[in-house]
């Protein structure tokens, strides 16, 4: 099975524009546009195949749309070992947030415990989408089930320049404040985090349906105003 062939198949240019104007660090002549449920249903198919596996290996790819592929076959996997070791190889590959945050195999969840030292790794990365992954299974798999409330102090201690990583902070907080409101409101009262990320949390808190209106009250009244 051709890959490239198929996802030209499946193309809609329409999604394809509109993709590129979500990703704008991404060259429009490597998006093909696919649907995200096309390329979950073709996924689901093409695993099926043998040469699925040679896919997974041929890196870097050339279309965006393949780096999607790659994410969401990750994402189907069913052996942590397996998993973590195509993760590894796939992570200095990713160059925007879409197939970042995509990236989110289930098969994590029964792993917490050997998934934490992978994070603490991560988050330590140069690399901006590595970083943002971390964080983001730190958001995703230790806010609810396995919180510890030391583990609020890791996105607080990175510093960093980039967009996306600094967005990724601030929906980690955001988050926590609506499950962990008594542990994570003092990141924003003692004003632990820089002004932009701390900003921008208030204004994502302030957002969720799981903030209360009184908790939202405060959380205006604690705008960093620039000076």
């Amino acid at each position: 099975m051709k890959v490239e062939e198929k996802l030209w198949e499946l193309r809609d240019e329409d999604y394809a524009r509109f993709q590129g104007g979500l990703m704008p660090n991404v060259s429009a002549s490597r998006i093909i546009g696919v649907r995200v449920p096309l390329l979950r249903k073709f996924a689901k198919e093409y695993r099926k195949d043998e040469e699925h596996l040679t896919f997974l290996r041929e890196l870097p790819h050339p279309y965006y749309d393949e780096d999607m592929l790659h994410v969401i076959l990750i994402g189907q996997m069913k052996d942590y070992d397996t998993c973590i070791d195509a993760i590894e190889q796939f992570l200095p590959y990713i160059d925007n947030w879409m197939v970042c945050d995509t990236l989110a195999p289930k098969c994590l969840t029964e792993h917490r415990k050997e998934l934490l030292e992978r994070i603490r790794k991560w988050v330590l990365s140069s690399n901006a989408y590595t970083c943002r992954f971390g964080l983001k299974m730190l958001m995703t798999h230790y806010l609810e089930e396995d919180f510890q409330e030391n583990l609020l102090e890791i996105p607080a201690t990175i510093e960093s320049e980039e967009y996306y990583v600094n967005m990724m902070i601030a929906w980690f907080y955001s988050t926590a404040l609506a499950f962990r409101w008594e542990e994570t409101i003092p990141y924003l009262e003692k004003q632990r985090l820089a002004k932009w990320i701390h900003n921008k949390t208030i204004q994502k808190a302030i957002e969720s349906y799981r903030i209360t209106p009184e908790q939202k009250a405060l959380l205006r009244s604690m705008k960093r105003e620039n000076v």
